[in-house]
């Protein structure tokens, strides 16, 4: 039914201006699409991310967007570094911690 359709990541934030700035200034995404102040549409390659505004932003403790940037992902890690981001650092069965990439 659904198998072959696009689907949209979702994303909740507390406030949808500081996210405008991190999507579209730090990730360099386009916003494509505006309702109010309330969503936010970016694309990303063939791809959307629906931003919304939500009282229940940030309890989310899992993965919400990945990217497939295969043998770039040092290169990208870098320079959203440079530009403020802060990486999570787990320890995962099977994969070592290079720089702020882990690998298997």
């Amino acid at each position: 039914m659904l198998g072959n359709r696009d689907a949209v990541a979702n994303i909740a934030v507390r406030d949808l201006q500081a996210a405008r700035r991190f999507y579209e200034g730090t990730l360099g995404l386009k916003v494509v699409a505006k309702q109010g102040d309330e969503l936010l549409v970016f694309a990303s390659g063939k791809s959307s991310l629906f931003v919304y505004r939500s009282q229940f932003a940030g309890s989310n403790k899992a993965t919400a967007v990945t990217w497939v940037v295969g043998d770039e992902v040092e290169a990208l890690a870098q320079s959203l570094k440079g530009k403020g981001v802060a990486f999570e650092h787990y320890d995962m069965p099977g994969t070592q911690l290079q720089g702020d990439v882990h690998v298997g």
